[in-house]
């Protein structure tokens, strides 16, 4: 049976006091006899205040439709787990049954038959390869005709698209089984529980055993820490998100599933100008570019302000001022009121992609106070001349990650600037994020199975919130570090060490060999010895040696 949606319109200029709120309740009750599930909503064209089966719904700021309400109840969990094993099947038919050797190739074709089922691709078992080939091509040119006068760039994922190559397209029971399992991914993406997962992010995971990093330098984010990034610097639905190296668009999925899960959910007004105008992405790879593309158009950007340049350079630069300024009359920048408000970012590492570079434009690019995270290895501002940051930006926080964040071995931090302001002398917080909680899962790279995370993640933001309550808070002079220190250890004596240093100078007094002598009295205790056990304790006995000198 459907719920009950009951709405009380009072005048504007009607508070929305207890009365109001005790007659809406009434009348629930009373259509609670007849349904199970009841929506109440109290409004007076300035305030609206929602209860779901009695219980008030806080952070409720504007009328909704019909069918947000009606979403209350038809939620459903997503299985994350499933969509890992679903995704490695898929990674393994494309890879041995198609034929489909380059890695992010199987990436982008699941992503344009995840876009082509999420726009209504009518991919069915039994189908042959050609005409299953047709409709995702189809239907990703029909998915963002409109978006194109936006950015005719998105025919890039149609270029890559079409050149992907197979070396067997006969397989009629390996084109059902993938069908099958895309058509149940993309049941899970649509729900609202879909909380900034990056189903793109699962997929590198997976397809990432096989290949540890690509040729132009990406080390892709795990979605807890995008989790994390996004809370540390107050991500809000009225930001204005960049990320000037997006790869595969993890942190923008991850900001827009967020933003509009505090707006109100998918159904509200607020989601469409959220995903149309508040997030903004570069990505200079041409194929990972695609993929991000459709990474965005999976989660319905019918927009997606993405672009395919270089972060090196002054046309990227010029761009990324773009989204904030314009220019008066006499040429003069204009802060625009909608304007770039947050930056997270996961820059490649290398010296050679140019990663102080690609941050030294970010930060020189963005609006002034402008908050800015970027994941970094440990040491890098330090090797890489990053001092020259501190001359226009404020280095306000650095967070070091757990040592196995990513797979490729580089140990790295959070780094969080204020754009725009010169740092001085002023010390740096610091703090060390020993555990995330996460266990490796046998061919499935390291996951929460343990579900601890959560936790770990309230319990580290409130500490970096407040700089302090942890053992390894720290402030940094600017002048000495640009780094997390790690204490070092204590140096300890034990009674052992001073034993065996001073056996070892009497050996080399007396010129006997070490090791010889060493194997020597291994082999008599081990294979020419009796053990005799007593109420003394164990003696070890070597036999028919005890006039022999050693």
């Amino acid at each position: 049976m459907f719920p009950a949606i009951i709405l009380e319109v009072k005048a504007p200029r009607v508070p929305l006091k207890q009365s109001q709120i005790d007659e809406l309740l009434k009348n629930c009750d009373i259509a609670s006899t007849r349904y199970k599930n009841v929506i109440g909503i109290l409004y007076n064209g300035e305030e609206v205040i929602v209860f779901k089966n009695g219980v008030q719904i806080p952070a409720h700021t504007e009328l909704q439709n019909k069918e947000y309400y009606l979403a209350f109840f038809t939620e459903s969990k997503i299985d994350k787990q499933r969509i890992y094993t679903l995704t490695a099947k898929i990674n393994n038919c494309l890879h041995f049954e198609f034929g489909i050797k380059d890695l992010k190739h199987r990436m982008i074709f699941t992503a344009c038959a995840l876009v082509a089922k999420r726009y209504g691709a009518n991919l069915m078992v039994g189908m042959n390869y050609q005409t299953f080939h047709t409709s995702i091509h189809s239907t990703l040119a029909k998915s963002f005709q409109a978006a194109l006068q936006q950015n005719i760039k998105l025919n890039i994922l149609l270029e890559v698209y079409s050149s992907i190559k197979m070396n067997s397209t006969e397989n009629q029971a390996a084109i059902d089984n993938f069908i099958l399992w895309v058509s149940e991914i993309s049941d899970n993406i649509n729900s609202d529980y879909w909380n900034g997962e990056d189903v793109m992010a699962i997929f590198f995971n997976e397809f990432n055993r096989y290949k540890g990093k690509s040729e132009s330098g990406q080390v892709f984010t795990p979605d807890h820490i995008t989790s994390l990034m996004y809370r540390l610097i107050d991500v809000g639905q009225d930001d204005c998100v960049l990320d000037a190296a997006c790869g595969s668009g993890a942190f923008l999925v991850k900001s827009m599933c967020n933003m509009i899960k505090e707006a109100g959910g998918n159904s509200t007004a607020k989601a469409k100008r959220i995903k149309q105008n508040q997030l903004f992405g570069i990505e200079f790879d041409r194929e990972i570019y695609a993929l991000a593309c459709a990474n965005m158009l999976i989660h319905k950007d019918g927009k997606t302000n993405l672009e395919q340049l270089d972060t090196r350079t002054a046309e990227a630069c010029e761009w990324m001022r773009s989204l904030s300024y314009t220019v008066d009359e006499n040429g003069e920048p204009v802060l625009k009121k909608q304007r770039i408000t947050k930056v997270i970012m996961n820059p490649p590492f290398e010296r050679k992609y140019g990663c102080i570079t690609i941050v030294d434009n970010v930060l020189r690019s963005v609006p002034k106070h402008t908050l800015c995270a970027f994941i970094l290895p440990d040491k890098k501002l330090e090797k890489d001349n990053g001092k020259k940051l501190l001359k226009h930006s404020k280095l306000l926080k650095i967070i070091k990650l757990p040592e196995k964040v990513f797979s490729e071995g580089v140990t790295t931090s959070i780094f969080i600037f204020e754009a725009g302001v010169p740092h001085g002398n002023s010390e740096i917080f610091a703090c060390y994020i020993e555990d995330d909680g996460l266990e490796t899962v046998k061919n499935q790279g390291r996951q929460d199975i343990k579900d601890r995370w959560q936790e770990i993640e309230d319990r580290w933001v409130e500490i970096i919130r407040r700089q302090s309550g942890d053992d390894t808070v720290q402030w940094i002079k600017p002048t000495e570090h640009l780094s997390y220190q790690k204490p070092e250890k204590e140096f300890e004596i034990f009674e052992e060490d001073f034993t065996k240093t001073m056996m070892d100078y009497l050996m080399f007094q007396e010129q006997v060999d070490v090791r010889e002598f060493g194997e020597r009295l291994v082999s008599k205790v081990m294979y020419n010895s009796t053990v005799e056990v007593s109420e003394l304790g164990v003696t070890i006995v070597i036999r028919g040696q005890e006039n022999e000198e050693d």
